[in-house]
């Protein structure tokens, strides 16, 4: 497989193992619809994190990702969302928080993936996203899966880091 070693901003193939995660599905504009499924699902996540500490078990929330089935170029008000945290492989059940949002368990498959790091706004996504593309094909691969993206920093902060990522299989 050919892999780059270096600066997480040029494009790499990588491994990922199956990934148990809590997930809120959405319809709409990120900006709006974010707004309920993020707190839900971090509410899900720190009560399972706590639930697990008292039984002397240590699990750390990790990041947000999203993965967006709709093509870029779908106006972002029909655009479809599935929003997700990872959670410990053993979870057998998450803890609904927010009513109004269903936080599902699900497991996301990875295998082979091509992914990038975006340092910028969100916006500015389009050239590093077309780089990634060109190099999955460059590679003799081609996308096997929905656009995800794995929030490093939050929306608010000064430098935006985004991981952009697909799962790509062999032409």
């Amino acid at each position: 497989m050919a892999t780059r070693k270096g600066s997480k901003q040029e494009p790499q193939l990588i491994e990922m193992p199956a990934q148990k995660m809590a997930v809120v599905y959405t319809q709409g504009d990120p900006n709006v619809v974010g707004g309920q499924a993020i707190p839900a699902l971090y509410g899900s996540a720190y009560t399972l994190k706590f639930d697990l500490k008292k039984k002397g078990v240590e699990y750390k929330v990790g990041v947000l990702r999203a993965r967006w089935p709709s093509s870029l170029d779908t106006p972002k008000d029909q655009w479809i969302g599935i929003w997700g945290l990872p959670l410990p492989d053993d979870t057998s059940a998450v803890p609904q928080k927010e009513p109004a949002v269903e936080v599902k368990l699900e497991t996301w498959e990875y295998g082979t993936v091509a992914q990038i790091l975006h340092v910028g706004p969100y916006a500015d996504e389009e050239p590093t996203v077309q780089r990634l593309h060109e190099f999955i094909a460059q590679n003799g691969y081609e996308i096997a899966g929905h656009h995800e993206e794995e929030y490093l920093t939050t929306p608010k902060a000064k430098v935006q880091k985004t991981l952009i990522r697909y799962s790509v299989k062999r032409k």
